[in-house]
């Protein structure tokens, strides 16, 4: 009858353990996940991660807000220095409704200012051939033009950059 006990005691013992761990590593799982949430949150300030959608940023820029495809990844605007990186996940090349097109690197970097989008790093257009995209500007708050500078200027109606358009993934820039 003893060894009955003993049995019985045992694994009464044991299964209360083994619920008492349960809900010791669900409580360590759960505080984990808060800690990761607020790690994530502390991470993306940090980083500068944006508030708003690009589109967003570009229109309280004066600019259009379909210059960047869709398919962007993330971007990254430090307000102080007016330096925005637009990340992608592939290079890839937008057929816009006037009938340009523009290629995209995996980064595109430049300065943002009211209506101009400057010192471009990863963008061309096709001119003949293609081009580097030095700067896009919007001049004047009403402008229904958009100006690429690309070694010559090409104005483009602003209307074919109202809306960010799908993006076809090419091989090179």
């Amino acid at each position: 009858m003893e060894k009955a006990l003993t049995k019985v005691g045992s694994f009464w013992i044991s299964k209360k353990a083994k619920e008492e761990i349960s809900n010791i590593t669900d409580d360590l799982s759960s505080l984990s996940n808060t800690v990761e949430e607020k790690a994530k949150q502390i991470f993306k300030k940090l980083k500068g991660k944006p508030s708003k959608a690009l589109p967003d940023l570009l229109r309280e820029h004066n600019l259009p807000p379909g210059l960047f495809p869709r398919n962007i990844t993330c971007y990254e605007f430090v307000e102080s220095k007016a330096k925005l990186i637009v990340y992608l996940p592939s290079t890839c090349e937008v057929s816009f409704k006037d009938s340009s097109v523009v290629r995209y690197a995996t980064h595109i970097k430049g300065t943002l200012s009211r209506g101009k989008f400057t010192g471009i790093e990863g963008m061309k257009t096709k001119i003949l051939m293609w081009v580097k995209v030095n700067s896009v500007t919007v001049e004047g708050y009403k402008s229904d033009k958009v100006l690429f500078i690309a070694g010559v200027k090409k104005s483009r109606p602003k209307d074919a950059y109202e809306m960010p358009r799908d993006a076809v993934k090419v091989e090179e820039f």
